[in-house]
């Protein structure tokens, strides 16, 4: 059945036919397959088109250019637009007929125009809604539009410690802040200002910004998934966030990964966060904006308040999980709203009834593991993508081949998802791999489990490296402005 004829799918068992049998091409076009992974599996003609082999040409739905030499990324955009303007990818286009959609996690203007020129449509919204909606200053607007509101703020300007400090205490939000500059990894552009001192390191880069200027509140952060629709907005399973743990990422306040399990929080503040986020998909809905995008929340602990932290209007890295749980758990996985979305399929089904399948669940989590040695080295071994096993004795070793999460029976074992591998240059920040298991990392006291330190420290330990003699000239990625998934 061709996706050009439009029909009006039942029932989920139509719905799931009419994906498979999809001979619309469909290239998920992305430094790796990490945040739609699996998704090939419901939806025909899907390939995903990288730069990293992250499987060694083992799955058939991933397409490498060869030839790819060094290239000086900077950025996600950088990697799609290399990937774009490959002659393998434009071949491989016009040997499918020259017509498509095309899925990115990151793109730019550029990304628009390359892909316009193959003859692909970008299966997303488009570049200058999703900036807008991205900067946190738009984001607290359309919350607040949307009756979901964020921890106590102000927006302003603030080019001295004098100037924060007044405006903060004229609006009742004391001196211990959170400064958030616009655009960016909350990671790197989320600052702690508690004295002249923290405002003296972190000056030049919230200096002439707009500032969202919060007072800080002991909390956990979450996130989850939502998928705007015509039907209304479809929300994933809540996750909570694993951050800023030294052993796992360099970055301060960092996201290194996520938990997922239907006993993380209070049912109520589960029900509290589902509902923010159905108001946030539906208000984006009448700006333009339709599918997927991530609602990052804040739980006050000390009064169970919940805030919004920002939007991420994007497939995101909490796709993973997501589809991971919606597919195991309901049948279905949230993405495939996406596609029909974009695909321009209407269909007659109940948003109620879908959400409801997807409400219970067990535990499962995830870790980026990232170099956090301030060094650089050329990669000689490197862990396999696969299943891995962790022995009593805290011993890790490769288990056997897997492409899927799915692939996990039990909680010493973990699906890891190789990025760099031998050839590559490590280096402070880098993406090393992705780790996906049953099981929680992180505690209730947000505290990571000793597995999860086993599990980090066992997949670096199978990295080898040797340092860069003298007179050896390579650029390293600057991790500041972008990651690889």
């Amino acid at each position: 059945m061709s996706t050009e004829n439009k029909p009006k799918l039942k029932n989920v068992s139509e719905i799931l036919e009419f994906l498979r049998k999809n001979t619309t091409p469909i290239y998920f076009i992305s430094p790796t397959p990490f945040s739609l992974l699996g998704l090939e599996q419901w939806v025909g003609n899907l390939e995903y088109v990288n730069y990293f082999d992250t499987f060694a040409g083992a799955h058939r739905d991933i397409f490498v250019p060869s030839d790819q030499g060094y290239q000086d990324f900077k950025s996600m955009e950088d990697v799609a637009n290399y990937l774009l303007k490959h002659p393998e990818f434009e071949a491989r286009v016009k040997e499918k007929g020259g017509h498509g959609k095309a899925l990115f996690v990151m793109f730019d203007d550029e990304t628009e125009e390359l892909a316009a020129k193959l003859g692909l449509d970008i299966a997303l919204p488009p570049d200058a809604l999703r900036n807008r909606i991205d900067s946190k200053m738009e984001t607290t607007r359309l919350g607040n539009e949307a009756g979901v509101a964020s921890a106590p703020n102000i927006l302003a300007e603030a080019d001295d410690y004098e100037t924060l400090i007044t405006l903060a205490k004229e609006n009742n939000l004391g001196t211990d802040l959170v400064v958030q500059t616009p655009y960016g990894d909350s990671g790197r552009t989320t600052f702690f200002i508690n004295s002249e001192a923290d405002w003296d390191r972190h000056a030049e880069k919230m200096r002439d910004q707009d500032l969202k200027i919060m007072k800080r509140i002991n909390h956990l952060p979450g996130t989850v998934e939502a998928c705007a629709t015509r039907h209304g907005t479809l929300v994933g399973p809540v996750m909570t966030d694993i951050t800023g743990f030294e052993e796992i990422t360099p970055y301060k306040g960092g996201w290194c990964g996520n938990d997922v399990s239907h006993n993380l929080l209070d049912r109520k503040i589960v029900n509290k966060v589902q509902k923010m986020a159905r108001q946030l998909g539906d208000r984006l809905w009448q700006e333009g904006y339709k599918g997927v995008f991530c609602f990052d929340f804040l739980l006050d602990t000390d009064t169970e308040e919940v805030y919004l932290g920002e939007i991420n209007p994007r497939i995101s890295g909490a796709s993973p999980m997501t589809n991971l749980i919606t597919t195991t758990y309901g049948g279905l996985p949230l993405f495939l709203f996406h596609l029909l979305e974009f695909l321009d399929v209407d269909y007659d089904l109940s948003v109620h009834n879908t959400q409801a399948r997807w409400k219970d669940y067990d535990n499962w989590s995830q870790l980026i593991l990232k170099q956090t040695e301030d060094e650089v080295g050329l990669i000689t071994e490197a862990p396999a993508s696969g299943i891995w096993t962790m022995h009593e004795d805290g011993h890790v070793e490769f288990g056997r081949p897997a492409q899927q999460v799915t692939s996990v029976t039990h909680e010493d074992e973990a699906f890891y998802m190789q990025v760099y591998t031998i050839g590559d240059y490590s280096y402070h920040g880098a993406d090393l791999g992705i780790l996906m298991t049953r099981g929680r990392m992180q505690t209730a006291e947000r505290e990571l489990f000793p597995r999860a330190k086993t599990w980090n420290a066992g997949i670096k330990a199978q990295f080898k490296t040797v340092p860069l003699e003298d007179g050896d000239v390579t650029v390293i990625p600057d991790t500041s402005v972008g990651k690889w998934f």
